[in-house]
């Protein structure tokens, strides 16, 4: 009785165990994409610094090489998945207004739109418009927290993509 009771449990619990386990989210990606290929965004709003646009290029590339399972394709436009953009929007304005017309807060805020192509399994053209901010003190110069605020904003920029093509289309 004790050995049929034995069999049963390890019967149950085997097949509840998972045939693998990874820290890829492959999503509802289609089998046919294989690599990615992103160009060097636009910019194209104004008081953006100039290193914005390449920095936040290649965060995209590593965030999505280190999130999904695709690799990298150094030909630009080439691979299953190509993405272009531009930055459209780059501003910094109140939103705590206090006594006397003082602001407590300042936020910046971030825009970029995005045109994914996709080649395989079947050729398709789609369109994110991803927009951040941050919010900070005013009382603190932008500069001396600009390079900490877009590191935050481009990891939600970033996350948008990547649940994007491991969405539906």
């Amino acid at each position: 009785m004790k050995f049929l009771l034995l069999f049963a449990v390890i019967m149950l619990l085997s097949s509840c165990w998972p045939s693998s386990v990874s820290f890829i989210d492959n999503g509802s990606m289609p089998p046919e994409w294989k690599t990615f290929s992103v160009r060097t965004l636009e910019n194209n709003a104004p008081n953006t610094p100039i290193s914005y646009a390449p920095q936040l290029s290649e965060q995209l590339k590593d965030g999505i090489q280190n999130n999904t399972r695709l690799m990298l394709n150094p030909d630009t436009g080439e691979g299953e998945v190509y993405i272009e953009g531009k930055i459209s929007n780059y501003s910094v304005t109140p939103v705590a207004i206090q006594d006397g017309d003082n602001s407590a807060k300042n936020r910046l805020t971030i825009s970029v739109l995005f045109t994914i192509f996709v080649s395989a399994p079947q050729e398709e053209k789609m369109n994110i418009n991803s927009t951040r901010f941050v919010d900070f003190d005013s009382s603190t110069d932008l500069a001396t927290v600009e390079r900490t605020l877009l590191e935050e904003i481009n990891t939600q920029i970033v996350q948008d993509v990547i649940n994007k093509l491991l969405s539906n289309w």
